[in-house]
């Protein structure tokens, strides 16, 4: 019964209703954030995971106490205070992070590149991820969050010079899908981030601060993909 319940729900809406199940997902590598449109049932197909498990993992999360530390429920925002919070949390987290990460990358890659030649793979991966986030924030702040803020605060139709605040929203989603292959591609370089026996302090702090971007960046895409984006289209709708 729970297996039905949960297997033709979208994940991404699962997240929604409780964000903690995110957990779950991220246990068994299930996409819920760019992928978070499609059923659990062919997500569970596309990682080749059984949806049973997954279903009763998700059953057992439902009814544990909430230990979701820093887990907010976006659904619960306004599209002013989500988006706020984005900017607050997320972006603010990449901004420091991103040039910590881009000396690592650059030094681990060049110190034991001959050794580890998937070191290459990863350092070309975060270069790519950098160079598709860092413009993507921008727009977000100067753009898209502004839009999504006076569609809030007006009270009839509203203007924008993009068109529709649809238009806007679909390119960032394809950002998104962008900086997930890039993510991909550093999970697997790394086997899930995981260090080899010889490798040093900075190597091992490397893998440890990327599995944080990965976890933060699901948390984040997942906020806009699956919250503010399909609200922010509806909301347009009703005031047009």
């Amino acid at each position: 019964m729970e297996t039905i319940c949960f297997a033709d729900t979208a994940v991404g809406e699962l997240v929604r209703q409780r964000p903690q199940r995110s957990r779950v997902f991220e246990q068994f590598g299930v996409d819920y954030c760019c992928g978070g449109k499609v059923s659990l049932r062919q997500a569970c197909e596309k990682k080749n995971v059984n949806l049973d498990e997954v279903c009763e993992n998700l059953k057992t999360c439902d009814q544990a106490p909430d230990r979701s530390e820093g887990l907010v429920d976006a659904d619960l925002m306004t599209l002013t205070e989500l988006a706020n919070h984005i900017e607050s949390t997320h972006h603010a987290y990449l901004k420091e992070e991103i040039p910590r990460l881009e000396w690592m990358t650059e030094k681990v890659a060049r110190v034991h590149g001959e050794k580890d030649e998937r070191l290459h793979a990863l350092r070309k991966a975060f270069t790519a991820f950098r160079a598709e986030v860092e413009p993507h924030l921008m727009k977000e702040e100067r753009i898209l969050f502004p839009i999504v803020r006076q569609l809030e605060a007006a009270d009839g139709p509203q203007e924008f010079h993009c068109g529709s605040v649809a238009n806007p929203i679909r390119q960032m989603e394809l950002e998104h899908d962008h900086a997930g292959d890039e993510l991909a591609t550093m999970h697997e370089a790394t086997d899930g981030f995981v260090p080899p026996e010889w490798a040093c302090n900075t190597y091992r702090a490397l893998l440890s601060s990327l599995a944080e971007l990965e976890q933060d960046m699901h948390q984040h895409i997942h906020k806009e993909n699956n919250v503010l984006f399909p609200k922010a289209i509806q909301l347009e709708s009703q005031r047009g």
